[in-house]
Parts: C-alpha cells; sequence; structure tokens
C-alpha cells in the first residue's frame, strides 16, 4: 500500500484544512482539545455547519446526500478534524442506522428518516443491550407483538448513550419468542421516542456524567411502516449495523490527537529536574502506544479499502475495535501516570455539566480521571473485546 498522499489527495487536505480553520467555532476547538465533555447543543451546531458545507455525511453516497468521498478522503477528512479539535459526529445516525436504512429499509422510509440525520433534526439512540442481553445480543427479551398495522412493544434497553436527548431509537426486538434459533425471530423498528409508554431512565456513570441511560417500554404502539426490512431478519441488519460501529469506535484520528495532548502534558511535567518525556521509561511507552496508533491507521485504511469496494464491513472491524479501545484506554492510563496525584480529585458540579474543575494541581489535569474512568467501557460496548478475539479467531484465523 502506498502511505504517500497523491497531488489531488494534498489538495484535498488543503481545503479540509481551510473550512476548518475558518467555520470550526474556537469555543468547541477548545473544549475538545481540553478534553471537556461536549455538550449536546454543540454536536448539533457542529453538524449543521458540516450540513451547510455539504459534508454532513463524508462516508456516504452523493445519492443519498453524503459527500461522495473516496475512502482516504474520508480517512483525511477524520484525521483533519480530529486534529484541529472538532469533535467526532454523532455515530448512531450517521454511522449506525443511517447506513441500515441505505441498505435495507424502503424508499419511503430513506426519504423519511435520511434527510433528517444530515440536518441534525433527528437525534438517534440505540436500542440494543439489555440487562440480560450485552454481548449476548441474540438473547433480548424486548418484545413486539404484531396487532393489526402495529407492533405492541414491552421491556427494556439498557446502556443506552444520550438518549435523554434523542427523539428517535433504533431497535431489535424479539417478533418471534418461538424461532428455533435465537439469532432468528429478532426484528429492527425504529420507534419515536415521544410515542407514550416510552421512559428514560438515568444511569450516572463513574466519572460522575449522565451519559447512559435505561429506555423502558410499556405497551408501546409502533407503525408496522417503521420496521426496517423483513419481519423476523433483524439479526442480518444488526450485524450489518455493527461492522459499522465497530469501525468507527477505533477512533484513530482522535487518539492521535490526544497522543498529541499526552506529549504536551508531558512535556509541562516535571520528574526529577527534568521534563518526563524525558524520561526512558515513560518514552518507551509513549512510543510503543504511537506504534501501535500508526499500525492500526493501516489497518483502518485497508479496512475502508474494502467497504468503498461495496463490502460492509467484515471480521477486520473486530480487529479495529480491540486495539482501537485498547489504545484509548492507553492512552488515558498514561495521562494519569504522567500527573499523578493531580490528577485524581475532580469537581463535577453535577452530572449533566460537562466542565469539570481540579481541586488541586493544573487545569490540564482536571479531566485526566474522568476521562480514565469513563474510557473503561470502551473495550465492553459495540460488543466486548472478548467477543471479537472470539469472532477474530473463528472468521479470520479459522480455528
Amino acid at each position: 500500500m502506498d502511505l504517500n498522499f497523491t497531488p489531488d489527495e494534498i489538495a484535498f487536505r488543503d481545503e479540509v484544512r481551510a473550512f476548518l480553520a475558518a467555520k470550526l467555532p474556537e469555543d468547541l476547538s477548545t473544549r475538545v482539545k481540553a478534553g471537556l465533555a461536549i455538550r449536546a447543543e454543540d454536536f448539533r451546531r457542529w453538524q449543521k455547519i458540516l450540513f451547510e458545507q455539504g459534508w454532513a455525511a463524508p462516508t456516504w453516497p452523493k445519492r443519498f446526500g453524503g459527500t461522495g468521498w473516496s475512502t482516504v478522503q474520508q480517512h483525511i477528512f477524520e484525521e483533519e478534524s480530529a486534529m484541529a479539535g472538532a469533535p467526532r459526529t454523532l455515530p448512531f445516525g450517521l454511522r449506525m442506522v443511517g447506513p441500515v436504512i441505505m441498505a435495507f429499509g424502503n424508499e419511503e422510509q430513506q426519504r423519511r428518516f435520511l434527510p433528517r440525520i444530515l440536518d441534525a433534526e433527528d437525534w438517534w439512540c440505540q436500542g440494543y443491550s439489555e440487562p440480560g442481553a450485552g454481548s449476548d445480543l441474540a438473547s433480548l427479551k424486548t418484545r413486539a407483538e404484531r396487532q393489526g398495522d402495529f407492533y405492541i412493544v414491552n421491556g427494556q434497553k439498557t446502556w443506552n448513550t444520550l438518549g435523554q436527548h434523542a427523539n428517535w431509537i433504533f431497535c431489535l426486538v424479539r417478533t418471534d419468542p418461538n424461532a428455533s434459533k435465537p439469532q432468528q425471530g429478532i426484528s429492527f423498528l425504529v420507534i419515536d421516542m415521544k410515542t407514550p409508554g416510552i421512559s428514560v431512565r438515568p444511569i450516572i456513570t463513574l466519572d460522575g456524567a449522565h451519559e447512559v441511560n435505561e429506555v423502558w417500554f410499556e405497551n408501546v404502539k409502533v407503525p408496522i411502516g417503521n420496521r426496517i426490512g423483513e419481519e423476523n431478519k433483524g439479526w442480518t441488519y444488526a450485524k450489518f449495523l455493527l461492522g459499522h460501529e465497530r469501525t468507527s469506535i477505533a477512533g484513530i484520528g482522535s487518539s492521535k490527537r490526544e497522543l498529541g495532548r499526552l506529549k504536551a502534558i508531558a512535556r509541562q511535567e516535571i520528574k526529577n529536574g527534568r521534563p518526563l518525556i524525558e524520561d526512558p521509561l515513560f518514552a518507551a511507552r509513549l512510543a510503543q502506544i504511537e506504534i501501535d496508533l500508526m499500525a492500526l491507521e493501516i489497518t483502518n485504511l485497508r479496512a475502508l479499502s474494502q467497504e468503498s469496494a461495496n463490502h460492509a464491513p467484515g471480521p477486520e472491524a473486530s480487529v479495529l475495535k480491540v486495539k482501537g479501545t485498547e489504545i484509548q484506554q492507553a492512552l488515558t492510563e498514561l495521562m494519569m501516570y504522567a500527573v499523578g496525584p493531580y490528577a485524581l480529585p475532580f469537581e463535577r458540579a453535577s452530572a449533566e455539566e460537562g466542565d469539570l474543575r481540579s481541586a488541586a494541581g493544573p487545569d490540564y489535569a482536571a479531566p485526566l480521571a474522568a476521562a480514565y474512568l469513563n474510557a473503561r467501557k470502551v473495550t465492553i460496548y459495540g460488543g466486548s473485546n472478548e467477543i471479537q478475539r472470539n469472532i477474530i479467531a473463528q472468521m479470520i484465523l479459522g480455528l
């Protein structure tokens, strides 16, 4: 693989840099680079800026309102955006349900839902995991019983990210409880969060934030027209969606930005009379993360090349998910190590408050403990890394 950009790709990179310099709000970039939480209104603000530019969906084909960019252009845009301090676009609409609707939805569903994802009019969330069905998703119990032109949905979803802001949720539900295999008898529904019978209950995470929720369904009435694809074929669509999710979870651009932040912290921290970055043991750990990140970037480009050839992400998405999340955790661990006890005490005004204050030490230490605690989940969601290793062993190694 030739890792050098062509002249056209370099010109595209310059165009992206110019756009970011002109259009990325400084206050938003400052928050991202400081490691502070991004607020709901900021996600919407950035998505609308991208929409006005015609860049709302870098991975979508043009016929659905996307950019039609090549995989290399997508990679350039994501990396430059991350390095400039742009927030990651919300994946639930753009990278999860959007591709499912494009691939398996009918024309009416595509016209109805896809444009509202692009301009941030709709905020989507995911209804997959349940208290007894996480990585073992096929054991889900939320039921949808057919009654005329509607499904009546009852059950519970958990670890629902940012559902308190969402107005739509895509769900896996069991429509045939008598199916011979657990993967059978599951359907894919999209549900208006304003429908009577839906309640969202917060789960406060280790870092004290309200990021995830439980979502309860009590006799929720969902039109048949909100089913994507065929009844009882939802497992096929779920696997398609999870491939896209796992590819995006790798987070290479944001990890490269955080690597730069880690280096900056290590230059400011003085240990034994010299900057920490000059300590041989610390430098070796830093170098290992950088090497792993470079290898992951190359692997990601290969996976994107497959996707651009009209292939859904395959088992290589599991490789990206495992290594990408391990790198994210390693970065937060090394940042904690760099500032030592100053990382531990932090104050949060409330679970909904994104800004953190340091009870002691420099301001840049304030978000580090919260980021470390929050990153414990990344090896679990999207299918735990243990499950991903099983997929790799079976589908890549043939074991």
